[in-house]
């Protein structure tokens, strides 16, 4: 249905946390302790993804969601228990994309860059501490999510650079290269490394969003 959020529910084995899943919509996940409450949080995020849909030039489709139906539940792992975060593969992760569909779910995952790209210009240097004072600035968290983004990348045969490079033109270079080599991953039906394409995608796009929110959730500027 075309109005219809499809949810896939990935469960910890030892029913800790779980993690709610939009498969159409990369980057779109949330975790919770229960499954229920993950599809709830999924739910009170829509406005906040709506953003990147917009990006993407895919505002009108995104906003005439109007239902949620949880489509598959599948076991987690460990870590899924640990993080509330989908480590696992729903069999959505696995079936085949045509070549329309993988641009599809590569315009999501370069509009979820272009949001945390945004998000990052405008937040605080300094992000708001935790109740004991812990927490990592913006520039940490950056660093963060695009060193673990080029680690992901090797799995398409990108080499992990020395030092960390995060000019605009550097990131471009990178998440150019990272689109191309998941293009030729999928023309040539191979997966990167144990991970299906559908799931590195969606997994990039989710880490980069999760940064992207927990900045602004974190910053310090003062708005009128």
């Amino acid at each position: 249905m075309a109005n219809q959020l499809r949810v896939a529910l990935e469960l910890g084995l030892k029913g800790k946390k779980a993690a709610a899943v939009a498969p159409d919509w990369p980057g779109l996940e949330r975790g919770a302790k229960t499954g229920e409450a993950a599809v709830e949080k999924l739910q009170a995020y829509l406005p906040r993804y709506a953003p990147v849909a917009k990006l993407a030039g895919m505002e009108s489709e995104f906003g005439a969601i109007s239902t949620v139906e949880v489509v598959e539940q599948y076991p987690g792992t460990g870590s899924t228990d640990f993080w509330g975060i989908s480590f696992a593969f729903s069999s959505i992760d696995k079936q085949a994309m045509t070549s329309t569909e993988l641009e599809r779910e590569l315009t999501l995952m370069q509009a979820c860059w272009a949001f945390f790209d945004q998000v990052r210009s405008r937040v605080s240097a300094e992000m708001r501490k935790g109740p004991r004072g812990g927490g990592r600035d913006r520039d940490h968290i950056v660093r963060h999510t695009v060193s673990n983004e080029m680690d992901w990348a090797s799995g398409l045969g990108l080499p992990m650079p020395d030092e960390l490079n995060l000019t605009d033109e550097a990131l471009k270079a990178h998440r150019d290269a990272f689109c191309h080599a998941i293009r030729v991953f999928h023309a040539e039906g191979k997966m990167a490394k144990k991970w299906p394409l559908r799931f590195l995608i969606r997994h990039t796009a989710f880490h980069t969003m999760d940064h992207a929110w927990e900045m602004e959730d974190k910053d310090l500027t003062i708005r009128s």
